[in-house]
């Protein structure tokens, strides 16, 4: 490790100015040094896939899990990290406030806050709720450089009222987010409308299993294209195979699939 947090930070930021990188979601160390290896410039955890590395479900994960979990992945790397935060593990906006002082603490480059509350009924904050939580996340960031991000989870709740979340999306850039997300977005229209609508601060967006290219996302405007637990998912899905596979017919065909042992070992060694 020779990155500093400050040079990591400092790093991540310069990436937001120009251009379109990814920002592949690594689930634990591992798959984070081999994101490294494969010449990513930044990285972002996933909170569905370390939690279902440890045996939860999504969202059924405690803030000191997920501040060692960070923590782990941003001593492991010299790659900057942005942290997937959740609702910052609070509905309070001063508890929010408290628990990034806590994820900033783990040397992370950055975090999002989403305005979801995992009610089915009200799946969103209420929109005052929602910008005080963010101004509270960018309090809390201080003086430290790191960058945060507010989401707009609508789309993924199925409250596809674009106007609505154009409308959070350019509060939460005024209480101080200094990047913008709506996952669940996949029409170049929309996506188009939103960057517009957030410019000249960053979008980021969601591409799982298919979609858009790099090139053609860069061509919309987008500034970053994130992954979620698209490749834990994908990893999980060899992992089931095989097992599956030697748990009901008693053969082990699958393994022949397995990366290679040796060029593991080499990338970790």
């Amino acid at each position: 490790m020779t990155a500093s947090t400050q040079d990591k930070r400092a790093a991540f930021r310069k990436l937001h100015e120009s251009g379109c990188f990814v920002l592949p979601n690594p689930w634990d160390v591992g798959s984070a040094k081999a994101l490294q290896h494969l010449g990513f410039k930044a990285l972002a955890s996933t909170s569905a896939g370390f939690a279902w590395s440890i045996g939860r479900a999504d969202n059924q994960v405690a803030v000191d899990d997920i501040c060692d979990h960070l923590e782990a992945l941003c001593s492991a790397v010299d790659l900057p990290v942005n942290a997937d935060f959740e609702g910052g593990f609070a509905r309070e906006p001063d508890k929010v406030a408290v628990n990034v002082g806590r994820g900033i603490a783990t040397g992370i480059a950055g975090l999002s806050i989403e305005d979801s509350t995992g009610d089915k009924a009200a799946p969103l904050y209420e929109r005052a709720l929602a910008v005080e939580r963010i101004k509270a996340a960018r309090a809390a960031l201080g003086s430290s450089g790191a960058m945060l991000v507010g989401r707009c989870e609508a789309f993924l709740w199925g409250v596809t009222d674009l106007a609505m979340v154009i409308d959070r999306l350019t509060a939460y850039a005024d209480a101080g987010a200094d990047c913008l997300y709506a996952p669940g977005l996949k029409s170049k229209e929309h996506i188009a409308q939103v960057v517009k609508a957030v410019q000249p601060k960053p979008f980021n967006l969601l591409i799982g299993g298919t979609g858009l290219s790099v090139a053609q996302a860069a061509d919309l405007g987008v500034r970053r294209i994130s992954v979620g637990g698209s490749l834990a998912r994908t990893a999980w899905a060899g992992f089931m195979k095989a097992s599956r596979e030697m748990a009901e017919q008693g053969t082990f065909t699958e393994l022949v699939h397995g990366f290679p042992g040796g060029e593991l070992n080499k990338m970790f060694g």
